[in-house]
């Protein structure tokens, strides 16, 4: 496999990720952003808008946005920076909420099935292939 074909590869399964996604009427362009940016603040908390945009390169309306959705949701809780009032930090909540619930429930293989349209077998293998991939790329403390 060339750098072009994994590139490839990760773009077909977010696009089947996306379908797996149960709805919340964010449509999949900003369920992939918020999904970027719960993991930005998972990966940095205490972080601000200002640097998930500097990491991830989104524009700083759609952090904000993301932001405000996984807010209402219960997902992020703000607090003011003790050191600079005027910035906000950022955090996941202590408790999955609904939302994070509803989606670790779901099942991807419909949309695996629609995707390549194997049979239960062929869904097995793939789905425990995904896993260890998963397992394998999980990303590592420095």
């Amino acid at each position: 496999m060339d750098p072009v074909e994994l590139f490839l590869l990760g773009r077909r399964l977010m696009k089947i990720a996306e379908r797996a996604l149960p709805d919340a009427g964010a449509g999949s362009g900003g369920n992939r952003t918020t999904l970027l940016v719960a993991s930005e603040i998972a990966g940095h908390p205490g972080g601000t808008v200002g640097e998930i945009v500097t990491r991830s390169g989104l524009p700083q309306s759609a952090v904000s946005q993301a932001v405000a959705r996984l807010v209402e949701a219960g997902s992020v809780v703000t607090e003011p920076d003790p050191a600079d009032g005027r910035r906000t930090l950022l955090r996941h909540a202590g408790d999955a909420s609904e939302r994070v619930a509803e989606i670790r429930a779901t099942s991807i293989r419909p949309a695996l099935r629609a995707a390549i349209g194997a049979d239960t077998g062929s869904l097995d293998a793939i789905e425990s292939a995904l896993q260890q991939i998963s397992t394998a790329l999980r990303p590592r403390e420095l």
